[in-house]
C-alpha cells in the first residue's frame, strides 16, 4: 500500500499543485535539476510503465504541467537554446531501449539448445553418417557377390543392408524429435517479442496475443522505439539539409572575371560612342554621366590609343 499511496500522492500533486496538497512550494523553474527533462521534452519512462512488470515507481523529479507548458513556449521561441535538453532526453530514451534489447538477446539465448542437447545432436548426426557409409559399402559387397555367383553370401549382405536401413530410420526419427523439442522452450514453443522482450507461445490464441500487443508494457516500448525512429529521421533530414546548403554555397561562388578581347571591343565601342555624344571639358577630358564613373579599363584603352596617335603624328 505504501507504493500505491506514493503514486496517488504524485498524481494529485501534479494535478493540484504542491501548495494545494499542503506541501511547501519550491517555486521551481523548468531549468532546475529537480524537474524531469524527459517529461519536459516528451514522455517519462516512469509514467509509461506504471503498474506493469517493468514498473519503475514514481519519478523522483517534478512532472508539473505548468513547467512543461512554460518550457515548450520558451523552446518554440528559442529552439537552439534548449538543444542540450533534447540531447539528454534522447540519450535517456536510447539507454532505456538498449537495456530492453539486451534482455531480448538474453531471452533468445535461453531459448537456444543447451550444450548437452548440441552434443547429442552432433552425435546422432555422426551416427547417421556412419550408418549410411556402412549401407553403401554393403551394397557394393552385394553386387560383387552376386556377380561372383555367391548367392547365399549376397543374400546375407542384403539382409545386413536392410538392418542398417532400419537403424538409420530410427536414428533420423530420434534426431527429428530432439530438434523439435530441444531448448528451454520445449513443447511450449516459446518465442520472444522483439518490441518488449516478453515470452510468447505460438500456441496462444488470437485473443491472448491481442491482449499482449495491446498491453501497457508492449505499447510503452513501442512508443519509445517510435521516438527513436523520429530522432533518426530528423538527424538524417538535418544532415541532408546541411549538405544541400553547402552545395548551394559552392555553386553560388562567382567565377573569376577574365579580361578578353571581346570585352575590350565592347569598351572601345562604348568609349567611342561616349566621346561622340559628350562635349569635352577645358582640359580635354570627358566628364562621366552623373552618378557613374568610366570603367578603368576604358581609360587604359583610351590612353593606349592616345599614345599610338601621338607616335603616328610624330612620324609624319
Amino acid at each position: 500500500m505504501g507504493k500505491l499511496a506514493e503514486i496517488q500522492r504524485k498524481l494529485l500533486e501534479q494535478m493540484m499543485g504542491a501548495e494545494a496538497m499542503g506541501f511547501k512550494s519550491l517555486k521551481l523553474h523548468f531549468t532546475d535539476q529537480q524537474v524531469c527533462r524527459n517529461f519536459l521534452c516528451g514522455v517519462c519512462p516512469h509514467d509509461l510503465f506504471s503498474n506493469t512488470k517493468m514498473d519503475l515507481g514514481p519519478c523522483p523529479k517534478s512532472h508539473a504541467d505548468k513547467l512543461k507548458s512554460e518550457f515548450l513556449a520558451n523552446q518554440k521561441a528559442n529552439p537552439t537554446e534548449f538543444t542540450p535538453f533534447f540531447r539528454e532526453y534522447e540519450n535517456n530514451i536510447r539507454d532505456f531501449v538498449n537495456e530492453c534489447d539486451r534482455r531480448i538477446r538474453t531471452a533468445h539465448k535461453r531459448l537456444e539448445k543447451t550444450p548437452e542437447e548440441n552434443n547429442k545432436t552432433t552425435a546422432l548426426m555422426r551416427e547417421v553418417g556412419e550408418i549410411q557409409a556402412a549401407m553403401d559399402q554393403a551394397m557394393i559387397d552385394v553386387e560383387k557377390l552376386g556377380e561372383s555367383g555367391m548367392v547365399e553370401e549376397s543374400m546375407k549382405e542384403l539382409q545386413k543392408v536392410e538392418a542398417l536401413k532400419e537403424e538409420k530410420a530410427n536414428k533420423e526419427q530420434e534426431l527429428t524429435e530432439l530438434t523439435e523439442t530441444s531448448g528451454a522452450s520445449g513443447h511450449q514453443k516459446l518465442r520472444v517479442c522483439d518490441i518488449c522482450g516478453a515470452y510468447l507461445s505460438i500456441l496462444d490464441s488470437d485473443r491472448r496475443l491481442a491482449d499482449h500487443f495491446g498491453g501497457k508494457m508492449h505499447l510503452g516500448y513501442f512508443e519509445l522505439r517510435r521516438i527513436i525512429s523520429e530522432f533518426n529521421e530528423n538527424r538524417t533530414l538535418q544532415r541532408k539539409k546541411q549538405q544541400d546548403e553547402e552545395l548551394e554555397k559552392s555553386n553560388a561562388k562567382p567565377a573569376p572575371h577574365e579580361f578578353d578581347a571581346h570585352n575590350n571591343d565592347d569598351i572601345n565601342i562604348s568609349s567611342s560612342l561616349y566621346e561622340e555624344n559628350q562635349p569635352a571639358t577645358g582640359n580635354g577630358h570627358l566628364d562621366p554621366p552623373p552618378g557613374h564613373e568610366i570603367d578603368p579599363r576604358a581609360k587604359r584603352v583610351d590612353a593606349r590609343e592616345a599614345r599610338r596617335e601621338a607616335r603616328y603624328a610624330e612620324s609624319e
